[in-house]
């Protein structure tokens, strides 16, 4: 790694949301440090981005073109292979950068060998000075949940001191290039949403530890991709945690879990969609725990 000023791959997904991405390339010409390149990679897109990004004629950036959608997971992992830096920032397209938060992102490493990702505050766009996440509070190994810290908090400082979090953000992660050397990319099996918990937990167990970075801010466009009531959303949220659990728990906490979501979770959230007439949500709830019944947690990690 070159200490003096490291190369950073930035890499971010597009699928059928050019114009959201444009916008955020648009955001890295304001980026204070210049050493980087920009991958895009499109995930299929039904209309080929290619005239838009590229004629943008937008810094240091590289369009990639994938023949299919490989998922969030799949989809960084396929432009982590193709990338150069000694740091891989992993970034949502439906965000917004601040001029000095690759500068911001970078310090803690620096000052500490065993840091392996850093996260900034994540705001929300529409709500400039509303937070989505300070950091995160430990996954519950009963319930498969977590809470993050600050989430639809107003920002009055009060969580401007950086530190130790438990999970990194996968709107937003700056991974130094030895921790994918060593503990690998993110578990493709996942496609979309826990991935980056799961990826998280592996980066903890490898011995680095996951930094907030409370200086470094960007801006969310938060659930542009899927949308917040979108079935997919609900079959990937079920089947995934159901999925994190299999894979990172011990057998107590697992079955203590596997009673909690048979004879709570499913009764409830069952209930939930009949009273509000959601019975697609509710096939794809139902689908989604269904899945972990006959599929092996391991494969494809």
């Amino acid at each position: 790694m070159r200490k003096d000023q490291p190369f950073i791959s930035i890499i971010t997904l597009n699928y059928n949301q050019t114009d959201v991405t444009c916008d955020f390339l648009a955001s890295t010409r304001n980026l204070k440090y210049r050493n980087f390149e920009i991958l895009v990679c499109d995930m299929a897109s039904a209309v080929d981005p290619s005239e838009k990004i590229l004629g943008g004629n937008y810094p240091n950036t590289r369009l990639l073109l994938s023949k299919e959608n490989l998922g969030f997971a799949g989809g960084n992992n396929w432009g982590m292979r193709q990338a150069t830096g000694d740091f891989m920032f992993i970034v949502n397209n439906d965000t917004e950068v601040t001029d000095n938060l690759l500068d911001e992102l970078l310090k803690p490493f620096y000052e500490d060998e065993t840091i392996g990702v850093t996260c900034p505050k994540i705001k929300y766009f529409d709500q400039p000075n509303k937070i989505q996440y300070a950091g995160f509070n430990p996954m519950n190994h009963f319930t498969g949940r977590t809470t993050g810290i600050g989430t639809l908090e107003e920002d009055k400082g009060q969580h401007d001191t950086s530190g130790i979090t438990f999970g990194a953000h996968g709107c937003a992660m700056l991974v130094k290039k030895a921790v994918i050397d060593k503990v690998g990319m993110f578990p493709e099996k996942f496609f979309l949403y826990y991935e980056e918990w799961d990826w998280s937990a592996r980066i903890l167990k490898a011995g680095f530890k996951i930094w907030y970075t409370a200086q470094a801010v960007i801006y969310h466009k938060e659930s542009l991709s899927v949308g917040k009531a979108n079935p997919m959303k609900t079959y990937y949220h079920t089947r995934n945690r159901i999925l994190y659990m299999r894979r990172n728990v011990g057998f107590f906490p697992l079955l203590v879990f596997t009673l909690y979501f048979s004879l709570f979770a499913i009764p409830k959230n069952t209930i939930s969609y009949l009273l509000k007439r959601q019975f697609t949500h509710l096939k794809f709830f139902l689908k989604g725990a269904a899945w972990n019944l006959y599929s092996s947690s391991y494969s494809a990690v």
